[in-house]
């Protein structure tokens, strides 16, 4: 029977009988990979312990395999294999301090793949005082075993390790570029921000994305020219996530400066014909569970939406109009009144939900307000006949204010 046909059965103890008995170097690599295929089959212990056996082999393709497998497997897996060549027990009870320093004493490994489970491990364990010990990894001559050093300081967040990171960002390997922007990204302090802003330029995608993904942590407005310089990047992916952290940006930054920054952003999105960038700001509007940013959203769009995403942006600003933030309403409001135009799609928009009993009366007089800045001779009609209808003094007086503005009751 084939090592392909035991994995599709689950039959492990035939795959663990073929790893420890064969002698072909070629059926034990393939053995030990398929193994670490069972993270939760009920006879993990023995799969785990046949690996761990595996990786302490002569044949380095075979331990390779048997360590890339117990990393898979998850769990305590990889922290057996390097607690016995430790010479610690590392059972479930072990001390994190005590998994930690058996990990930091793998990275010295001659094996490359012990030293990348080692680093993962670190970053699982999420112990500060191993940061120095996976920064010595940033110089390691294998590209895989700098990556994982670097995911590992990253999720750390520790900001000891800004400075040897700051160098990876011009690794020759755009993995380890990708990573150590992130990692930054994570720091998340000043310096580490600041390092990133040169990134928007790199040659690699990702890293640019993930640099221009950092860009709205800023608490000033010192990436707004990289950010809108991010905004023709030939990558879409790149040029949605700078939409994203322009939003975030004016979140964090002082209120004195967001409007200055609002002004710039307008007449950069305002000026370009890709309306992909439209798109994440109706994501932002619907999605996101921050007050600061469905705002700013809201704010942009009515400055910047284009013919190709209009109905749909007036379809989510209507929406916005039922929200619970008053604030949002009103930016809702004042954006649907800049997107008036000529097609009539707004007016028609807000008196479908003006003529609608079901809507609150509240949301009723802001769609209402709205009419008196777009609406034409319908809307007059419609606000008209609403005055003498409506129960609720508060559609009764927005009618009557707006049908002032749209020349008088008929």
């Amino acid at each position: 029977m084939s090592l392909y046909q035991l994995e599709r059965d689950g039959d492990v103890q035939e795959l663990i009988r073929v790893l420890r008995e064969t002698d072909t170097e070629r059926v034990q690599l393939r053995a030990a990979e398929l193994l670490g295929n069972f993270p939760d089959h009920d006879d993990r212990r023995d799969v785990v312990n046949a690996l761990v056996s595996a990786a302490k082999r002569d044949s380095d393709a075979v331990t390779a395999a048997a360590i890339d497998s117990l990393d898979e497997l998850g769990g305590d897996a990889i922290e057996q294999l390097i607690g016995s060549m430790a010479g610690v027990d590392l059972d479930a009870d072990a001390a994190d301090w005590m998994k930690a320093k058996a990990f930091v004493r793998a990275l010295d490994s001659d094996v490359p793949e012990l030293r990348m489970a080692a680093a993962n491990g670190l970053g699982r364990l999420e112990e500060a005082d191993s940061v120095p010990k996976l920064a010595e990894r940033f110089e390691d001559p294998d590209p895989r075993v700098r990556a994982r050093a670097v995911r590992s300081a990253g999720k750390i967040g520790d900001s000891r390790a800004t400075d040897p990171l700051e160098s990876l960002l011009r690794d020759p390997k755009g993995s380890v570029r990708r990573e150590a922007a992130e990692a930054l990204g994570n720091i998340g302090n000043r310096q580490a921000l600041q390092t990133l802003l040169p990134m928007y330029e790199d040659d690699n995608e990702q890293v640019r994305r993930i640099a221009v993904g950092a860009f709205g942590n800023f608490e000033n407005d010192k990436p707004v020219d990289y950010l809108v310089e991010a905004l023709s990047d030939d990558s879409a992916a790149v040029r949605r996530t700078a939409v994203y952290s322009l939003v975030e940006l004016l979140s964090n930054v002082p209120t004195d400066r967001s409007h200055d920054i609002r002004d710039t952003v307008v007449e950069t999105l305002s000026s370009t014909d890709d309306q992909s960038v439209v798109v994440p700001l109706v994501e932002i509007l619907e999605e996101s569970t921050q007050a600061a940013q469905r705002r700013n959203t809201a704010w942009l769009l009515g400055r910047v939406a284009g013919q190709a995403e209009r109905g749909r942006v007036i379809d989510s600003l209507v929406e916005a109009l039922a929200d619970d933030d008053q604030m949002l309403r009103q930016f809702a409001a004042t954006s649907l009144a800049e997107l008036g135009g000529e097609d009539n799609m707004v007016e028609r928009r807000l008196l479908k939900l003006v003529e609608d009993d079901g809507v609150d009366p509240a949301v009723k007089g802001q769609a209402i307000f709205t009419l008196g800045k777009v609406g034409g001779d319908r809307s007059r009609k419609v606000l008209d006949k609403l005055i003498d209808d409506t129960e609720h003094d508060v559609v009764r007086k927005k009618a009557f204010s707006a049908i002032s503005k749209l020349g008088g009751r008929i």
